[in-house]
Parts: C-alpha cells; structure tokens; sequence
C-alpha cells in the first residue's frame, strides 16, 4: 500500500483492522505535532517494524523528535511531560551537558544519519556567501522607530499570552519587513531599499555571467516587488507561490530546466521543498528564515542528484539588524543540536523575552 497523509487521514478506517509487517514514513516531519491528526493516525496502524524517514528530525523544537520517536517506539522517551522535564528544558534552556548526552545515547542506537557530503561524493561543491547591505538614513529611522516600538511592546506584555505571542509575532514581521524593503510596510515609501538593490546587482551580474538563479523569499510581497524590478529591466522570470496552481508549477519547472529563462522567483513555502531545479547554479535567499533547516532544504532544490556545476548560495543581510541577530542565534544554537541531532531548530515561537530583546540590540 502506498499514500499519502491526506489520504491517510480520510481513510485511517479502512486499516484499522489491517496488519502489515513494515510502515514506512517518508518525510516523517508530517508527524512532528503529537496532537495533529495525521500523527494520531499513522498510530492507529497496526504493523510489526515502523522506520522514520526525514532529512529534518528537529526543525524548531526538541519535542518533535519526541513525537517521531512517540511513533516509532512509544514511550521510549516517557511520556511528553517527562521528556519536557527530564530532556527539552534543561537543555534548550540551560544548556545541560548531561541531559544533552543522555538523550544522544539513548536515540542515537536508533538513528541512522547519511549527510548528503557521505552519500553524494560526485556532487558539486557548494559555496555560501553573505551578501551584506546597509540602510540609508530615512530607511534607518524607519527600522529604529520599529525597534523602539518592539522593546517598549516586548518589556510590557506578558509573553504566556498566546494573544500576547501573536502581536509580537506580527511586530517582528515588520521589522523583518523594514529589512526586506519599507514599501511593503509604509504606503507610497519613495525611498532607498539597500537589500532590494542588493539583489538587483546580484542578479544583473549573474545573468551577465550566463547563470540562472532561484531567489526565495518568505513574503509573496517581495516578490511582486522584485518581478516589477525584472520588468523594468527586461529580465525573464518564472514565480511559483503558493496561488501557483499543481499544473503551472509542473510546467514552470521543466521550462527552467531546460530554457534559457535566468530567473525564478519561489515562496519559501511553497517552492521550498518537492521541486528539482538543477537548471540553476546560483540560489539567493532574500530574507533569513528562523528555520535554517527550510532554508537548506530550499537551496537543495538546485544543490542535488542531477546538477552538473558548483552551485553558489547567496544569502542577504542588512548590517546591525535583527537579520544579523537572528544568524547569531543560530550559530549559537547550531553546536547544541548537533550534540543531539542536526543543529538547526530556532523557532520564534520558543524564544524567551531574553532573547527577544537581544535580537533588536
């Protein structure tokens, strides 16, 4: 039997009373939430053997590698409550040696780890850059008003308040929003956008030198700004989004692999994961990403089986900003999950009021 997790999920009757020797779950990820109901249904089968496949174990918490293990072996790492106690707070928030080597031991029996550099010897090398910019003065006021609007906002509001966590959530996309570029946050904004023009030299540069690129971005926003760019410059492109229907994409794809089309334009979300781009050799990523594991695994849309030259990755920050925060954050965390697992799972979700403020210091 083969499906997929909707599918799944539709017809979890029709196994209930079905025993199969192996389940095997391709990116077993789907399960990371214990509440969610693919996860509750994926335990429901019944079978002698279960293997989790995932390049992504832990994406942002350590209780998703709870939930993966939950299914493969229930209760091997207690009950949530107890792994929470005994394993996720001592070691996301204290740095606890002993917790962080005791889980290791236990799950790494159990693990078996391939890195693309051990399994792929013929691929190309990979290099990665940060492309830094700087603001202009009006778009440096713009950015340190936010930021006094934040910490005023951070150091008054409880942060156990899930409504509370929402507004902050949405003050930070601002932030992020000043970086990116100030049009898609203040109305009729006639000034410099230092990243844009960044990206646009990129770009031009690129094409000039006979490469084609992915540029992705979290904001669909920034990506119409940047398809305005490309008209003006009489640059062809390719944009996928999540309005993308399953036909265009298909079609968008194998167009770019084969034409000469330089340019394709990808929602992180939605054209990060499940598209093979070989055609391109460059990938920029316009704005970081708090899940390093998404954004690695949207530049391997170009870096995988199939691609014949060195890809470079271009990654854009604009100076003494959140953006430089938010890749020191994940440089500091990186060594404590690699302890464990893989190294990458910063969430903003799970950042205390500590860390909040350090980002916009």
């Amino acid at each position: 039997f083969i499906t997929s997790y909707d599918l799944l999920k539709r017809d979890i009757g029709l196994y209930e009373d079905m025993h199969f020797s192996y389940q095997i779950l391709d990116e077993a990820q789907f399960v990371k939430n214990p509440r969610a109901a693919v996860s509750r249904s994926v335990r429901i089968i019944h079978s002698d053997h279960r293997i989790a496949l995932t390049g992504t174990p832990i994406e942002n918490r350590l209780s998703e590698l709870w939930s993966i293990f939950d299914y493969l072996m229930p209760g091997f790492l207690y009950s949530y409550e107890d792994f929470r106690s005994r394993f996720e707070t001592p070691i996301t928030r204290s740095r606890d040696e002993t917790a962080t080597e005791q889980l290791r031991r236990m799950v790494s029996p159990f693990i078996l780890r391939r890195l693309k550099e051990d399994v792929l010897k013929d691929l190309p090398e990979k290099l990665e850059e940060i492309r830094y910019a700087g603001f202009d003065e009006e778009q440096q006021k713009l950015y340190d008003g936010q930021v006094v609007r934040m910490r005023e906002m951070i150091a008054s509001l409880d942060q156990n308040s899930g409504e509370n966590k929402i507004r902050i959530l949405a003050e930070m996309t601002r932030i992020r929003q000043i970086c990116c570029d100030p049009s898609l946050l203040v109305d009729g904004y006639t000034g410099g956008s230092a990243k844009r023009e960044a990206c646009l030299d990129l770009i031009r540069s690129a094409v000039e030198g006979g490469h084609k690129m992915l540029v992705f971005s979290q904001f669909t926003s920034m990506l119409e700004l940047l398809e305005e760019d490309l008209h003006k410059e009489d640059i062809p492109y390719y944009k996928i989004t999540g309005a993308t229907s399953k036909e265009d994409r298909m079609k968008f794809v194998q167009q770019f692999n084969t034409d000469e089309t330089p340019v394709f334009l990808i929602s992180l979300k939605a054209g990060g994961t499940g598209l093979n781009l070989t055609g391109a050799d460059v990938v920029i990523h316009y704005d970081p990403w708090w899940n390093l594991a998404a954004q690695n695994q949207a530049t391997d849309r170009a870096h995988r089986i199939g691609q014949t030259k060195k890809v470079n990755v271009f990654r854009l920050i604009v100076r003494d900003t959140i953006e430089e925060r938010i890749l020191e954050m994940q440089a500091a965390k990186k060594d404590l999950a690699d302890s464990i697992l893989t190294g990458e799972m910063t969430s903003l979700g799970s950042l205390s009021k500590e860390e909040l403020l350090e980002l916009l210091s």
